[in-house]
């Protein structure tokens, strides 16, 4: 079994670095930053997500072309993400091309300058990918869901922001959020590849450690007890979308890994969780049913989203809440325990097997936890989860007044 050992240090202005050794010919690289879209004010929704865009279109040094051909012309890549509670800046390389990756990497998120004439350019790039996110359904019903079930907090918003918002935004307001979420205390440095973990420290050193400034601690502002809700609206040209959901464990809670396992049973990745083998396998009303779990640092929520012909709605529906009150009512037999906790750690072994998503990986635990768990100590964690508790979690999060549904009709 492959083990993780991954090195976390502190370069001189406190930036946390996470370092995980492999012997690979590429390598890869991010800067999280815990400055995601909950962290913005009402007029500011969807600013965490410009900024993602508009960090690439100039520094002090650099123009745009510059940061875009500098690890291109090496045949390396740069991208990055903006979720709920990180942004996160990353690059692939050739491990031989370390230097420069680090050193753009850095001059990006300390240096960004964000000339006026590539924001009002930029603003029209995000508004054209708001008009192909509104003409996606089975995209939108995710966000108009989290909309509703986080009503009145930011963690409602939706993180490509509004056209209004989006459309207001000036020089002023990119540099004002920087000012506050872009310091040190704020970022990780995750690296995952062939460099010696001396290198590593040396050139970071270089690279990040004269970055300054204090900025604020991200708040993460109380969300409102659940309120149950159905909704149905037109907004679908073809299919109906469905997502049914509700409350679930933050990533502070033990429950997490149980509500994970047990997510997993009912509709997760693998082909033979209940709601597949049902919906799909037996009776063929729905390609495509999943259920997920999305945790933060305060709150989490579970949902099932399906995707279906509108002659098979209200058939597929009493089935999915069928299944809701079977895993309520029956616990898990012993052997279906077993195989569930197998099938997780197979799921967790895939995911280490890649070495950019298990840099992302190691960036989010030292985020949340300042740590990271050894591979072993994950698998004792789930062995440790018992039939009773996958059961009371059914009956906590799986119950009716925690259930809230959303389905998008044509």
């Amino acid at each position: 079994m492959f083990e993780l050992d991954p090195i976390i240090f502190q370069l001189s202005n406190g930036i946390r670095v996470v370092y995980q050794k492999r012997d690979a010919f590429v390598a890869h690289m991010g800067v999280m930053i815990f400055a995601g879209s909950r962290f913005e004010c009402a007029e500011e929704e969807g600013l965490a997500h410009f900024i993602e865009h508009c960090i690439f279109k100039g520094t002090k040094k650099r123009k745009a072309f510059d940061i875009f051909t500098d690890l291109d012309s090496v045949g390396g890549e740069l991208n990055a993400y903006t979720n709920k509670e990180e942004i996160c800046v990353h690059a692939s390389f050739r491990k031989a091309h370390f230097s420069i990756a680090s050193e753009l990497l850095g001059d990006i998120v300390q240096n960004a300058s964000f000339p006026e004439e590539e924001i009002e350019k930029e603003k029209e790039v995000v508004l054209d990918e708001i008009i192909s996110y509104l003409d996606s359904p089975s995209e939108r019903i995710y966000d108009d869901f989290e909309a509703a079930l986080f009503k009145g907090n930011s963690l409602g918003y939706n993180t490509l922001g509004t056209k209004k918002t989006v459309s207001g935004f000036k020089r002023d307001d990119l540099r004002s959020y920087l000012e506050r979420y872009f310091v040190p205390a704020n970022m990780i440095v995750s690296f995952v590849g062939g460099i010696s973990v001396d290198v590593l420290r040396d050139t970071l050193e270089k690279d990040f450690g004269t970055f300054k400034g204090e900025g604020d601690v991200p708040t993460c502002y109380p969300v409102a007890p659940f309120e149950p809700f159905k909704t149905r609206e037109k907004k679908s040209n073809f299919q109906t979308h469905t997502v049914i959901g509700g409350m679930a464990p933050s990533y502070h809670q033990e429950e997490r890994k149980a509500m994970t396992l047990l997510t997993n049973v009912l509709g997760g990745p693998a082909l033979n969780s209940r709601l597949i083998l049902s919906i799909r396998e037996k009776y063929g009303y729905a390609y495509n049913i999943e259920a997920n779990y999305t945790s933060y640092s305060d709150v989490g929520f579970w949902s099932v989203y399906m995707g279906t012909d509108k002659k098979y709605l209200s058939k597929a529906l009493e089935l999915i809440y069928n299944e809701f009150d079977l895993i309520r009512k029956n616990k898990l037999t012993a052997d279906e325990l077993s195989q569930a906790k197998e099938q997780l750690k197979g799921h967790i072994a895939l995911s280490l097997d890649s070495n950019l998503e298990l840099m992302f990986s190691l960036a989010k635990s030292v985020m949340i936890h300042n740590r990271v768990d050894s591979v072993q100590e994950i698998y004792d964690q789930i062995d440790a989860i018992d039939i009773d508790e996958v059961h009371k979690i059914s009956n906590t999060y799986f119950s009716e007044d925690n259930l809230a549904e959303m389905i998008y009709e044509f």
